[in-house]
């Protein structure tokens, strides 16, 4: 029988499970020049610690409420995975928190990311993060820290799993939504980017009965891939809703249409008893949905509910501010459209849709 190996010539590391810490110190030092880059006032962007700090008074606010998102990515990630496009998957994962907390009037402040994996390659890595800070740049965020794991056995292959963390604040006077939402206000819709973040589960299926690989021309977006174009990364409403907000003071409420659509977003910005009303002839709807819902034979309700079609945000303002708003959001490079209004005592569904679906 062979002699049981002790010490350090027989001695398991933690490398022989599958997890390099060596590798993980070195991916925190490549990406730090990155975590700088957004450095804003009040925080504190260099990472290492075991937390990281932001000064309120420092960032100018007087009497703040904090507001706090989190959410992922969901199974878009599988597509960065296989077709080895990781460089805009972190903006999705901003995009998907920041975009959840401006509806509130609020400032995000800071961010943090988890990032899980089953073997870390530190070039992936450094691409996801590099989104991220581009994402945290763009929402005028700080990132302050987050958490790499590496979990052989949990993940299999080069699969890997994110998860965001932002806070935000707003002055305690311009919480939104606004108590003054009233029937007759105009709905202003803010053109989104593509499919963004969700329905991606349908997604993967819809192109797996295709047949179509990651690499095959879009049918949609002639001259790109088909896995490029459907990784166009999710729109950051964040500045321009901001700037529109302080400028004309008269967004009453924000909805960001996410999983569910404009059908099951809208009413949670909405008091009890009223009805959006949207037509649907205003909303240019990208070409990526009208492919998507012909490959899968889906009818009206269910592409709704499922995809954005087309607005990723939706704005709630008095008819008499409506063209102000339209014109700040444009100013700002925003496809910003008066899409329906609301109406009270309407019985049935809180958003109902009038114009053609069928294109």
């Amino acid at each position: 029988m062979a002699a049981n190996k002790t010490g350090p010539e027989g001695g398991m590391r933690y490398a022989d499970a599958g997890v390099d810490i060596d590798a993980g110190n070195a991916f925190v030092d490549k990406i730090k020049p990155m975590v700088r880059s957004t450095l804003r006032p009040g925080a504190d962007s260099e990472i290492g610690g075991f937390g990281g700090v932001f000064d309120l008074k420092a960032a100018g606010y007087r009497d703040p409420l904090l507001v706090a998102a989190n959410d992922g990515v969901g199974t878009k990630v599988k597509i960065a995975i296989e077709t080895g496009r990781h460089d805009t998957i972190g903006i999705d994962l901003v995009a998907m928190c920041v975009n959840d907390l401006v509806v509130q009037g609020a400032e995000p402040l800071f961010f943090l990311d988890y990032y899980a994996t089953g073997r870390l390659d530190p070039e992936v890595g450094r691409a996801i993060v590099a989104g991220i800070a581009a994402g945290c740049r763009d929402a005028g965020c700080a990132l302050i820290g987050g958490e790499t794991a590496e979990m052989p056995g949990l993940y299999a292959g080069d699969d890997y799993d994110l998860a965001g963390f932002c806070v935000g604040a707003v002055e305690r006077d311009r919480l939104l939504p606004r108590g003054d939402v009233k029937a007759g206000d105009v709905l202003i819709g803010l053109a989104s980017s593509g499919v963004h973040s969700n329905g991606f589960s349908l997604v993967r299926r819809i192109v797996a009965e295709t047949g179509l690989g990651w690499e095959d021309a879009a049918p949609f977006d002639a001259g790109r891939p088909l896995g490029a174009a459907l990784l166009a990364p999710t729109r950051i409403y964040v500045k321009p809703l901001l700037k529109t907000i302080a400028k004309t003071g008269a967004i009453k409420a924000l909805a960001h249409i996410t999983g569910g659509g404009l059908p099951e977003n809208l009413p949670r910005v909405l008091p009890d008893g009223f009805c959006a009303e949207i037509d649907l002839d205003r909303i240019a709807r990208p070409a990526v949905f009208d492919w998507l819902i012909a490959q899968g034979r889906m009818d009206r309700d269910e592409a709704l509910r499922t995809f954005n079609c087309g607005i990723g945000m939706v704005a709630v303002v008095d008819a008499a501010s409506a063209d102000a708003v339209i014109s700040s959001l444009r100013d700002q490079g925003e496809v910003a459209i008066q899409i329906g209004h609301l109406a009270a005592g309407k019985p049935g569904d809180p958003v109902s849709f009038i114009g053609s679906f069928d294109r």
